[in-house]
């Protein structure tokens, strides 16, 4: 019978997420040039800041235009947003921004046409964040 009951015991607590680890957050890595796809990252990344999540954002590539003022990225439906709008939207909601070593020496540009807030990553963090198995990672 104590050993039904532990059985029992420990199925209630499994059930009830009392034992079970929970995602601390999300880290997107972004290259692609696509306003829609963009958008999508962007979306994800605002629901999980929504849910008290973490969220790490790291920009390469084509990407890495939307972390760059004054360069602007379409209005999609059905919000009539842009992924820049967004991008700008999870910042100020305290998402983690920054554009890969890559981007900014490759696209004939400094750090100071960065957006406030949106920082140069550093290859040695994005790697340890990446690895950490707390997070999700999503790559588009």
């Amino acid at each position: 019978m104590k050993k039904f009951l532990s059985v029992v015991t420990l199925s209630a607590l499994l059930t009830t997420g009392a034992i079970a680890v929970e995602n601390k957050g999300l880290n997107v890595v972004l290259t692609a040039e696509d306003a829609q796809t963009q958008m999508m990252a962007m979306v994800l990344s605002m629901m999980t800041l929504s849910q008290k999540k973490a969220v790490n954002v790291t920009l390469c590539s084509s990407a890495g235009d939307l972390a760059v003022k004054g360069k602007e990225s379409p209005l999609l439906k059905p919000k009539n947003k842009s992924p820049k709008m967004l991008l700008k939207a999870i910042l100020k909601k305290g998402a983690k921004v920054e554009v890969c070593p890559l981007y900014l020496p490759n696209a004939g540009l400094d750090k100071s046409v960065l957006i406030e807030g949106i920082t140069v990553a550093k290859p040695k963090m994005v790697a340890k964040q990446l690895l950490n198995s707390d997070f999700t990672t999503l790559s588009y």
